[in-house]
């Protein structure tokens, strides 16, 4: 069924992005597929390595990670279960050091440095917005659109007006720029660069190589950057340390959750942090 007035072809990536992200973003999946890199683990050397979360919670995070393909679980006795990444879901955690990279360059500067694990965490949040795929696939695509004209799009069978919260908050984000009210909509640069993250989120959803994201109809091929909004900082920054590879299928492990996550058995406060990027 359709979601949009865009082409079938073009409606059916953004589902499957949206899709991708819904199974991620939700609070300690990231943490709990790293932590699984490597060799199969038992649910209490799992639950060891995921210590900050409460008891009661890893069980029901693991049986949706399993449902979603993610994660499987293999039963070898009744009193010995191990856990650990589908091919599927080894696949998808090579797209974090893009998002990282991303975030690195175009999210607003903290107070202190963020393990790159909070980084991930943070972009998936303002990916995950109501209607952000959509909105953001359309502005790629046309460079300018007027909110009415967004809706009819974006929500065809909805009040055109409804278009407004979601772009409100994609523009408060620091993802989409405006001149003021009546005014078209575009991608702000920290928007526009998100073309190597959902290019990648698009090929691993449609079950390619990642390397295929270079060659996406509309992530694949970077018009110009639009110029940098006063408040978004254009400073060059240097590229995050490369992250190990992701562990494959009879391969040793080479991604161990700790490069992503040092001060992970902390939870991180939502502290205001001064402007410098898109908002955390």
């Amino acid at each position: 069924m359709a979601i949009t007035a865009l082409p079938p072809d073009t409606d059916a990536d953004i589902a499957r992005v949206t899709e991708a992200l819904a199974m991620i973003t939700p609070r300690w999946n990231v943490r709990i597929l790293l932590a699984l890199s490597g060799p199969p683990l038992r649910y209490s050397e799992l639950a060891a390595k995921v210590s900050w979360l409460q008891n009661g919670q890893l069980h029901p995070k693991l049986k949706s990670l399993c449902d979603t393909g993610l994660v499987e679980r293999t039963e070898h006795t009744a009193r010995h279960v191990t856990y650990r990444h589908t091919e599927r879901g080894a696949a998808l955690l090579q797209v974090l050091p893009v998002i990282v990279t991303w975030a690195e360059e175009h999210l607003e500067k903290a107070d202190r440095p963020l393990p790159a694990i909070e980084q991930i965490e943070d972009s998936l949040t303002l990916l995950t917005r109501r209607h952000a795929a959509a909105i953001l696939w359309v502005l790629k695509s046309r460079q300018e659109v007027s909110g009415r004209a967004l809706a009819r799009i974006v929500m065809p069978s909805s009040d055109w007006t409804n278009i407004y919260p979601p772009l409100r908050q994609l523009v408060a984000d620091g993802l989409v720029d405006t001149e003021g009210i009546g005014q078209p909509y575009r991608l702000s640069a920290a928007g526009d660069g998100l073309g190597p993250v959902l290019g990648a989120l698009s090929a691993w959803s449609a079950g390619q190589p990642l390397d295929q994201a270079s060659h996406h109809p509309v992530w694949g091929h970077p018009q110009a950057t639009p110029a940098p909004r006063p408040w978004l900082s254009s400073q060059p920054r240097p590229a995050p340390a490369a992250l190990p590879p992701v562990r494959t299928t009879g391969s040793s492990p080479a991604w161990h959750h700790r490069d992503l996550f040092s001060h992970a058995t902390t939870a991180r406060p939502k502290a205001a942090i001064p402007a410098g990027g898109p908002r955390r």
